[in-house]
């Protein structure tokens, strides 16, 4: 596929990188040229100069031939109009457009998926506070199966022993997949015979009612009540995540700008709105971090994250999480003194490879930084036309680094047995470990009407 990306920031990179080993033909414009030269120098693709909205930019960067153009430079405004000349000017057929600004989502009539990355980043620390102990929470199938992501624990029921008995400690009931384990950055295998070592980081398939009774077996949980938030920073994704919680929880907000603060208080309803520094060592004291359940550094500024979030867990704070934009300072801090790093690129990454991705993917995750993937495949077609249809799990020819952890059928998750049938109508949930089986992954979900 030819595949058009206007911007080459950090998300536009990341994207392009995750496509590349796709057999995609791919070009990418933006107006840095160091960016690019550097981003051509790592990847086979080909680079433009030039603002991604003119007419005469689009043209030379082939979009007349383009069957999907993805716009994520750092203005909405520029990707609304790439979006309106390559579907007014060049017939582009799919388009999609990175917004910031809530605004434009209802009246962006050019752009067939709109990707909000506030919207995203607040729904998925929602998720992370709803489930004390995760690192990262995926639904799939509209909430019916989530993949959740926890650091084993020494303490941890299951620390030490083999995936294989953990149906021994659930109750009859309750069923549950390790789908993936990483371990030193290093994907491992999950097999019957692995064993979960302290500080793996496990990823398990579980219907989402029980997804709180399976993280038990493998990390000591608090079970004291998250009732206390405390929000760093009231930009964008603060204000909107504190307007999100304030109904459930005692929420504080801390901003550096009193006239910011002021606007922030007048817009929420049961917050306390804070001025002050969220590296203040006082000011965190005195507004008692200790007994705080949740820090969460938000600021628009990497070091100020880190270093307040650091500080809020030496002082007392039992979790704490920061906003972090470059990923190679994520990789650093994450899972020693701050809990969870949040990458606001990797988390719009996951929303935009699932418009761009062939085939029938309704959900596609980036797990562990890009370094694999999450997929819900939706089987369509019957016996005559699919690949799977009315096959076990043990006859798919799936590539060696991929595994299935379940399917929901209807209302209900079918954890991954080898016996299991496939049927038309199914959601399978699959964890590719090594991206180049992606197409390998795609062509056997195709229905035949669209095979080669």
């Amino acid at each position: 596929m030819k595949i058009l990306i206007l911007g080459a920031g950090q998300v536009g990179s990341s994207v392009a990188a995750a496509l590349a080993s796709e057999n995609n033909d791919i070009t990418v414009v933006d107006t840095d040229h160091q960016r690019l030269r550097e981003l051509a120098e790592k990847l086979d693709i080909r680079t433009i100069i030039g603002h991604a909205s003119l007419p005469s930019v689009l043209a030379q960067a082939g979009a007349e031939e383009t069957g999907l153009l993805v716009a994520v430079t750092s203005s909405d405004e520029v990707n609304l109009v790439a979006c309106q000349v390559a579907e007014q000017r060049f017939g582009t057929p799919t388009r999609v457009a990175r917004l910031r600004e809530s605004e434009y989502l209802s009246v962006a009539q050019s752009v067939n998926a709109a990707i909000s990355p506030e919207q995203l980043v607040c729904r998925h620390i929602e998720r992370l506070i709803e489930y004390p102990g995760s690192l990262q929470v995926l639904e799939f199938a509209d909430g019916r199966a989530q993949l959740v992501a926890v650091r084993a624990v020494r303490g941890g029921a299951l620390v030490g022993h083999e995936i294989r008995e953990l149906r021994q400690h659930l109750p009859a009931h309750v069923d549950a997949r390790v789908a993936a384990i990483f371990r030193n950055g290093r994907a491992v295998k999950p097999e019957g015979s692995t064993t979960i070592q302290e500080d793996d980081e496990v990823f398990f398939l579980a219907d989402a009612r029980n997804i709180t009774l399976v993280m038990s077996e493998l990390r000591r949980l608090d079970n004291r009540p998250t009732r206390r938030l405390l929000i760093a920073g009231g930009g964008n994704i603060g204000r909107k995540l504190a307007r999100n919680l304030e109904k459930r929880y005692q929420v504080k907000v801390l901003e550096r700008s009193r006239d910011r603060a002021r606007s922030i208080a007048e817009e929420l309803l049961n917050s306390i709105v804070l001025v002050g520094d969220c590296a203040d060592e006082d000011l965190l004291r005195e507004e008692n971090i200790d007994q705080t359940d949740v820090y969460m550094a938000l600021t628009n500024d990497d070091e100020a994250n880190i270093l307040s979030a650091m500080l809020a867990k030496r002082l007392g704070c039992p979790r704490v999480l920061a906003l972090i934009n470059r990923p190679a300072y994520a990789e650093l801090v994450e899972g020693g003194s701050i809990d969870i790093a949040v990458s606001p690129q990797q988390v719009t990454l996951s929303a935009l490879l699932a418009h761009i991705r062939e085939g029938a993917h309704a959900r596609v995750y980036s797990l562990r930084r890009g370094a694999a993937e999450a997929i819900e495949a939706v089987v369509r077609g019957d016996r005559r036309t699919s690949r799977v249809i009315g096959r076990s799990l043990e006859e798919l020819d799936l590539p060696e680094a991929t595994t299935i952890g379940g399917i929901v059928r209807g209302e209900q998750l079918l954890i991954a047995h080898h016996d299991l049938v496939i049927e038309s109508g199914d959601h399978v949930i699959l964890f590719v470990m090594d991206k180049k089986q992606l197409s390998r992954v795609n062509l056997l979900f195709q229905p035949e009407a669209a095979w080669p």
